[in-house]
């Protein structure tokens, strides 16, 4: 039997390390990188030019956080394409004014071109990631070392003006009931991780996998 292939986006700044610790039998998890956004790129544009590489009728699209939001707007331009959302969101009014606020915000309390956040900056990240260990704060701060500063700005300010209310016919949506970022009383998941944060698909990622697991999407049927 032919594995099934799986199409993962990361979170905002993230890499395919998010999904390292997911345990699915039969089914190849393919990254899909996150590109160099043009100036004042429309989501929807960037969503195009992400997923000209996924091949097959009814693809799944499986994204954390930003990549969840990127993983729907992908699936608008491939009918058919089965979306899973981890620790994201289905459409716009899910997503807290603060970000909203922030995310407009963003150029006047944090330089883009910086390298690194500053300390205070990273402590609130690793707060609303929800990192429980060593490992997790070595994660995070890897990725916030590595993210490019423009994609970071450009990616802000596309969730802060995101307006979607399209919702694709096949979704499944895994929310931990400790998310920091994206409060589980603001979203309608399919399934709530107990004790899972913002960070869960790693480190709840036998939980995660467990759910996963028992989609029928992702066992053939």
């Amino acid at each position: 039997m032919t594995d099934l292939d799986c199409y993962c986006i990361s979170g905002l700044g993230a890499d395919e390390r998010i999904f390292s610790r997911l345990d699915l039998p039969g089914v190849d998890l393919l990254p899909l990188p996150w590109l160099v956004p043009s100036p004042d790129e429309p989501i929807g544009e960037y969503a195009g030019r992400m997923g000209a590489g996924i091949v097959g009728d009814r693809p799944v699209l499986m994204g954390v956080s930003f990549g969840g939001m990127m993983a729907i707007e992908i699936a608008k331009k491939i009918p058919g394409a089965r979306v899973i959302l981890i620790s994201s969101v289905q459409d716009h009014r899910q997503i807290p004014i603060w970000i909203r606020i922030g995310g407009r915000m963003y150029p006047r309390w944090l330089n883009p071109g910086m390298r690194t956040p500053r300390r205070s900056l990273r402590f609130a990240e690793h707060y609303f990631m929800g990192v429980e260990s060593d490992d997790d704060r070595r994660l995070v701060t890897a990725f916030q070392n590595l993210v490019d500063r423009k994609f970071l700005y450009w990616a802000i300010h596309a969730i802060a003006r995101w307006r979607n209310e399209w919702v694709p016919d096949s979704i499944y949506h895994l929310h931990g009931d400790r998310d920091g970022m994206f409060p589980i009383g603001k979203v309608q998941p399919t399934r709530v991780i107990p004790g899972g944060t913002h960070l869960m698909v790693y480190n709840r990622a036998a939980a995660v996998s467990q759910a996963l697991r028992e989609l029928p999407w992702l066992a053939g049927e």
